[in-house]
């Protein structure tokens, strides 16, 4: 975070940087604050830090590029179990929790006194370099069900950063929304390092209230957010009257199943524009369409790639597809990540030949350039042996005009092995099974892809992110089919 740090001592020292449940913070402020946590630390120190949405983990990012050291960050919300294992794969030189958090991770012997009473367990640091050129480390959700330490790079951060404030078309002290919890790489990418780079204020909502967060953006007058889809729509649905981010350059979603029809909805309720883009956080934001496009593109595909970014599609084999043809997502640029944390080093990721990163989803790049995302490789159901595209069938579904969101899973079937339902959130409550197998026939969906049974819900399960828990959603509707059948 050297640069980070240098941006900030150039800046105002008296102008508002952070904007939290506390109230204002302002440069000078967060910079004290995050010295006197760099003075608590060693040279070259990496300090796994819980990471709220307020003014600590800027502190956090201040104390980290003061000591050259490096910012791990973790969610207040781990159990004890999920800290143990970030510990074993980051190995931190210091631990900094607020003091319920810390005593629930049996964090150590830790001195009260810092950033307002938080909790410190440090030691001597290990030797420097260990984690090459990484100055974050996120947690991401693994297909093992242990979360994976991402290390980025600072330069990787600003790259990411530079690419967006381009694309947006944003401006040196615009006011950006931080609406996702700053505890994943892409999160403190675009909702704490962006705005710091950019030289405006940050307006951050520590605990999700769609209200609450609307109000905030509006009355702090944010030029930009990024959120996942559920949030932008929660957002729409709670603003008490249409136009209120009017003032809002565009807001920026992704992270989740999206509907052009459900997001077209929420931008006119808003009055900004969205922009709906494909990113990861081993590979930070790395296409985006911008506001000047028409909906087509900014609703219905993912964007274009970052200058500098090549994502190709390729199929089984590896070997590169035309434009126009679905397949395996690759992509090279430079917000790649160094790798992952595992015993308190740097493990480089694996990449073909020509140094892309397979990303596990499924994706088309048209021949005029933007790239649509068909799903995840490994988001199939197997019904009696036909495997089912659940992106396909949730498009489809989507395409009902009175369908917000929809998430289509298997529901376990001694018979045929896996079955199809939906899960939909919708204001109509007449929308039953017939009604949406007489929309599916409309689209000309495959009868063998329809859903066997759906479920009306009042909002989709999430993480602790706020993006769609498929476990969770899987699990929800074989309870709601379990209890069907035993009434």
């Amino acid at each position: 975070m050297k640069e980070l740090l240098a941006d900030l001592r150039s800046q105002d020292p008296a102008s508002v940087a952070v904007i939290d449940k506390d109230g204002a913070h302002t440069r000078a402020e967060i910079l004290a604050a995050g010295e006197e946590l760099a003075a608590r630390l060693e040279r070259g120190a990496t300090l796994l830090l819980q990471a709220d949405n307020t003014w600590r983990t800027v502190a956090g990012m201040v104390a980290a590029g003061q000591v050259g050291g490096l910012l791990a960050l973790i969610s207040r919300h781990s159990t004890r179990q999920e800290f143990e294992a970030a510990r074993e794969d980051i190995v931190p030189d210091a631990v900094l929790a607020d003091p319920g958090v810390f005593t629930a991770w049996d964090a150590g012997d830790g001195a009260a006194g810092v950033l307002d009473g938080w909790r410190l367990a440090a030691g001597p640091a290990q030797p420097a370099g260990r984690w090459g050129d990484g100055a974050v480390i996120g947690l991401t959700s693994g297909s093992t069900g242990r979360a994976k330490g991402v290390v980025q790079s600072e330069a990787a951060l600003r790259y990411a950063c530079r690419s967006t404030i381009e694309a947006v078309g944003l401006r040196p002290g615009d006011t950006v929304g931080g609406m996702v919890p700053l505890s994943s790489a892409a999160a403190i990418c675009f909702g704490a390092y962006l705005p710091l780079m950019l030289g405006g204020r940050m307006v951050l909502s520590d605990k999700w209230d769609p209200a609450e967060a609307v109000r905030l953006l509006a009355d702090h007058g944010a030029r930009w957010t990024m959120c996942v889809p559920t949030m932008a729509l929660q957002l729409a649905a709670a603003a008490p009257e249409e136009g209120m981010l009017a003032g809002m350059t565009a807001m920026t979603v992704g992270g989740g199943p999206m509907d052009a029809g459900a997001l077209g909805r929420a931008e006119r309720r808003l009055g900004t524009r969205i922009l709906r883009v494909f990113g990861m956080s081993e590979c930070l934001g790395h296409t985006t369409p911008s506001p000047d496009d028409p909906a087509e593109i900014r609703l219905g595909t993912d964007g274009i790639p970052f200058p500098g970014t090549v994502l190709r599609a390729v199929d089984e084999a590896g070997i590169p597809l035309p434009p126009g043809e679905a397949g395996r997502a690759q992509v090279r640029g430079p917000s790649l990540f160094e790798g992952y944390a595992r015993d308190g080093a740097v493990v480089p990721p694996e990449l073909t030949q020509d140094g892309f990163l397979p990303t596990g989803d499924l994706i088309e790049v048209r021949p005029d350039g933007p790239v649509s995302v068909k799903g995840r490789e490994k988001e199939m159901i197997i019904r009696g042996g036909r495997n089912i595209d659940i992106a396909e069938v949730e498009s489809a579904v989507g395409r009902h005009p009175r369908v917000d969101q929809v998430c289509v899973v298997a529901i376990p079937d001694e018979l045929l092995g896996e079955r199809v339902a939906a899960l939909v959130v919708t204001p109509s409550e007449s929308l039953d099974l017939a009604e949406l197998r007489a929309h599916l026939t409309r689209e000309g969906l495959m009868k063998g892809k329809w859903p066997e049974y759906v479920f009306r819900v009042e909002a989709l399960p999430q993480n602790r992110v706020g993006k769609l828990s498929r476990r969770d959603a899987a699990e929800l509707a074989s309870r709601l089919r379990d209890g069907a059948a035993a009434g």
